[in-house]
């Protein structure tokens, strides 16, 4: 699993059929507190929102998360985090 914040909504009115009914969210990959790297659209399993902070899976983790082993999910939103605690 990895975290990222939810930066944005994805809308696609003509999209691959086992993907019906998903809500997708632009997601910002961090590290280390930091954005990291390029936004990927995620699945959402756990109906999150903009603002938040979340924890994804990407490969086929997101498509069983999603209950889709056979759909073309690369990301799937998998928890909202409400707090994050590091030992210094």
């Amino acid at each position: 699993m990895r975290i990222g914040k939810i930066i944005g909504t994805v809308t696609a009115t003509r999209k691959d059929e086992r993907l019906v009914g998903f809500k997708l969210l632009l997601t910002q990959p961090y590290v280390n507190g930091q954005a990291k790297g390029e936004p990927l659209v995620a699945v959402d399993t756990v109906g999150a929102g903009i603002g938040e902070i979340v924890l994804y899976a990407t490969g086929s983790a997101s498509r069983h998360a999603a209950n889709k082993p056979q759909s073309p999910i690369d990301a799937s939103i998998v928890g909202i985090i409400d707090s994050i605690d590091v030992a210094e």
